[in-house]
């Protein structure tokens, strides 16, 4: 390679073929392939790395705590759970569609697992996602009464195709974040798909956000176009001690 070359491939950010550059070129010249092959192997390795470190970044970006993935969900551990309905999820439909997924069931089931798992296929497919604990969610929208910040961060999350919103259950709400909640279901409502994992029946909704008919509002837009999945079944994880 001549200096001329390293530099320009430096200067256009082309790193994955500057790193394999000599070694396809040993390997081309072995094999007599065609310039236009040549040329063909080394963008083809540069677009992949681009589009593996493009997935990073959005796994990144979503905040996932774990990289848990459908293909490793223990389904013959948990019969509650349908295992071709999970698997017609991941087709990813209700997202082109706008449709909610609500997994209801008790602690361990593996419902943050499955959540996860739909929203990491959504990524891999370049899809813009979310994961944020409730307690987290509803913190950020308490704090952002101080600097009147509210109106932004339901803009932001209202343009995610995911948002899931992880454990929502039994927290000490006030007004003011049950109404920028109701504000930000709304905003999605119809436009992108929000994925909810709870412990909660429909029917606590109301004792949790502490406003019946806002509840009984919120709860007509999400589920409006929605699945709902109702997980019984044993924990999954190990008792340890």
């Amino acid at each position: 390679m001549t200096e001329e070359l390293d530099q320009l491939l430096k200067n256009l950010k082309l790193r994955r073929m500057l790193e394999i550059f000599e070694e396809q070129l040993r390997a081309a010249e072995k094999q007599d392939v065609t310039y236009s092959e040549f040329l063909t192997r080394l963008l083809r390795a540069q677009w992949h790395h681009r589009q593996e470190a493009a997935l990073e970044y959005r796994i990144r970006r979503a905040s996932l705590p774990e990289r848990w993935s459908l293909e490793t969900f223990p389904f013959e551990r948990q019969p509650g759970v349908n295992r071709k309905q999970i698997r017609s999820f991941a087709e990813l439909d209700f997202l082109a569609k706008a449709e909610n997924l609500v997994f209801i069931g008790p602690t361990a089931v593996g419902k943050t697992g499955l959540a996860s798992g739909l929203v990491l296929k959504a990524l891999e497919n370049g899809y813009r996602c979310l994961f944020i604990r409730a307690q987290d969610l509803f913190d950020e929208m308490y704090a952002s009464l101080a600097d009147r910040s509210s109106r932004q961060l339901v803009k932001c999350w209202a343009r995610l195709d995911i948002l899931l919103i992880d454990e929502l259950g039994y927290l000490n709400l006030k007004p003011e974040q049950s109404n920028i909640f109701f504000k930000l279901m709304e905003e999605r409502y119809r436009r992108h798909s929000t994925i909810i994992t709870t412990n909660l029946e429909y029917e606590e909704w109301p004792n949790f956000l502490g406003n019946r008919p806002m509840a009984e509002a919120l709860l007509s837009r999400l589920r409006h176009y929605c699945h709902t999945v109702r997980i019984q079944g044993p924990p999954l994880r190990d008792p340890q001690g």
